[in-house]
């Protein structure tokens, strides 16, 4: 199913992709006189051929910046459907080590999804604290907020506008992941998010919206922290406190079981583990598991 353009400033629009859950993401585009600056790609060659018709629909021509917010493949599988000697593809300096070493292998956990041709396309430019790309009439800048969803994030914001499109830094409907990443990181580049002060705020699944989903995501993160510190002091695994946490206001969040993995996290964190070092995620991923009812996450890519 094609996304859904969404305008939330001249020349800016919002790429959604609903649900938003798993493997089902949002992107942007951004249209100045000079360039097109495309965020994020898709998880399928389907979708991402979708996403290149909407950019071709608001800005016909061969002059596209391709921004990466990190490697995951949902956002980075469809590089190559707009890769080609007109397009600039660009990741922080800790992408391409990362798509090396992950190249398809999400695609093993939903075998049943038409994935379609999805090389691994490597980007020319890394960015390694920030940098600004000006499309004429537009000026992105483009800046690492530090280990947080993941070592390579990479988030793009517009001064003028205030639109900010954070990747998977902030989650919309959906319960946010930082089993790969850090939490404790997270929380530092929300806050420094929120010092931009930004109007719109496109988010790496879920709906568009304001300031309010960076303090959804933080007050997240933080009951995450919370039951992570009363789990520890129970003796508990992450498993069984999920099992026994009161969800609350997140109960109806998509995607609901990435809080045993966000546990994990939290859990090596609290024990003095360092943000985005890497921790075995098939464990992880297998409790998630059992913490949907032994059924398989629930992928709609």
């Amino acid at each position: 199913m094609p996304g859904a353009v969404v305008t939330v400033a001249d020349g800016v629009h919002a790429y959604e992709q609903a649900p938003g859950g798993w493997c089902v993401n949002n992107a942007g585009i951004v249209v100045g006189t000079d360039a097109v600056l495309v965020v994020d790609t898709a998880a399928t060659e389907r979708r991402a051929l979708a996403l290149r018709d909407a950019v071709n629909a608001l800005a016909p021509g061969p002059r596209r910046i391709v921004v990466s917010t990190h490697h995951h493949g949902d956002h980075t599988f469809g590089n190559h459907v707009f890769s080609g000697p007109h397009t600039l593809l660009v990741s922080h300096e800790a992408g391409p080590a990362e798509l090396r070493r992950k190249g398809t292998a999400l695609q093993s956990m939903w075998p049943h999804v038409e994935w379609g041709h999805t090389p691994t396309v490597l980007p020319a430019l890394t960015v390694r604290e920030g940098a600004a790309v000006h499309l004429g009439g537009i000026t992105a800048e483009l800046f690492h907020p530090g280990v947080a969803h993941t070592s390579d994030d990479l988030v793009v914001w517009l001064p003028e506008q205030r639109v900010l499109f954070a990747g998977d830094l902030v989650f919309s409907g959906a319960a946010p992941f930082v089993l790969m990443g850090s939490l404790a990181g997270s929380l530092a580049a929300l806050a420094r998010l929120r010092e931009l002060d930004p109007l719109v705020v496109v988010g790496g699944h879920g709906p568009v919206g304001g300031p309010e989903l960076l303090s959804f995501t933080e007050e997240y993160l933080r009951w995450v922290a919370a039951l992570a510190g009363q789990g520890r002091a129970d003796g508990l695994g992450p498993l069984e406190t999920a099992r026994r946490a009161d969800e609350g206001p997140f109960a109806d969040l998509l995607d609901r079981e990435r809080l045993v993995g966000n546990l994990h996290r939290a859990y090596f964190e609290a024990a003095g583990g360092a943000p985005g070092i890497r921790i075995e995620s098939a464990p992880a991923m297998r409790e998630m598991v059992a913490f949907n009812g032994g059924r398989p996450l629930r992928c709609l890519a």
